[in-house]
């Protein structure tokens, strides 16, 4: 009997065209070639872009590390350092005016304790109110007034809060003289003056208050959302290897598939 020779189209019954598996120019298999030649380049790019993400957040880890702590800067005018950003924020800013209305912020807390911020708006002679916060009371505790008349102040300068800070209180429904959030935002419909988009809160608090910490900016350290960025990267470039991966797996069967059928095999 006669040796059986390779299949037409290719050596060992495996069926080529021009070099190429005839089985990939089918229709079904260029919408495959098509989703893999722009899967990997697009999970690549995004892997690529979270990448730059964390490293951008280690640079400015890394500048907020050089750079002098924000407190023992010298105090600076309030206009000097607006708008807050990440070099802004937590230096010493001054300014005057005259208070005005006064709320409380529940719901914070400091050393593990619950209490309330006591918010002062300061009606500054720009015209413009500037949220001060001048200390901090346990629960259940009564804030004391403002001071009156003409006053200087000196505190570290904060950026408005968010809905992811800590402590924020979002959900409305709260009594009368409290806010749930500092911000501008918030306060624009209870007062007569525009209201700067910042805050201060005061280095040293009136008796039966404690000062409030100023809190380190957004997006400065190496916090959870960095180490996010990292985790999405490597996500990004393992799903390009998995689908690359893929691509070879199917070929590979649908090459096995077209030798035997080359072979006159019957597939099981």
């Amino acid at each position: 009997m006669p040796k059986r020779g390779p299949g037409r189209g290719g050596k060992r019954g495996v069926p080529y065209r021009g070099g190429v598996y005839r089985f990939l120019l089918t229709p079904r298999w260029w919408g495959i070639n098509v989703f893999v030649a722009l899967a990997i380049p697009f999970c690549i790019f995004m892997g690529t872009w979270q990448l730059g993400r964390f490293e951008d957040r280690v640079d400015t880890h890394r500048a907020a590390e050089q750079r002098p702590e924000p407190g023992a800067q010298a105090a600076a005018p309030l206009a000097e350092l607006l708008p807050v950003d990440k070099s802004t924020s937590g230096r010493l800013a001054t300014t005057s005016g005259r208070y005005g209305e006064q709320f409380l912020v529940p719901g914070r807390e400091l050393d593990g304790r619950s209490g309330s911020y006591v918010l002062s708006l300061l009606h500054t002679d720009g015209g413009r109110a500037l949220p001060v916060v001048r200390g901090w009371l346990p629960s259940g505790a009564t804030a004391p007034p403002a001071p009156a008349g003409e006053v200087t102040v000196t505190g570290a300068l904060q950026a408005s809060e968010t809905q992811h800070t800590d402590g924020v209180h979002t959900a409305g429904g709260l009594p009368s003289g409290q806010l749930g959030i500092i911000s501008a935002a918030s306060l624009v419909n209870l007062v007569p003056d525009d209201v700067y988009d910042a805050w201060i809160t005061l280095t040293t608090s009136p008796e039966g208050m404690r000062p409030v910490p100023a809190a380190a900016p957004q997006g400065s350290g190496l916090d959870l959302k960095a180490f996010q960025n990292l985790g999405y990267t490597l996500e990004w470039f393992a799903f390009a290897g998995f689908v690359l991966f893929m691509w070879f797996r199917f070929v590979r069967r649908e090459a096995e598939a077209a030798k035997d059928q080359a072979l006159g095999l019957d597939p099981v």
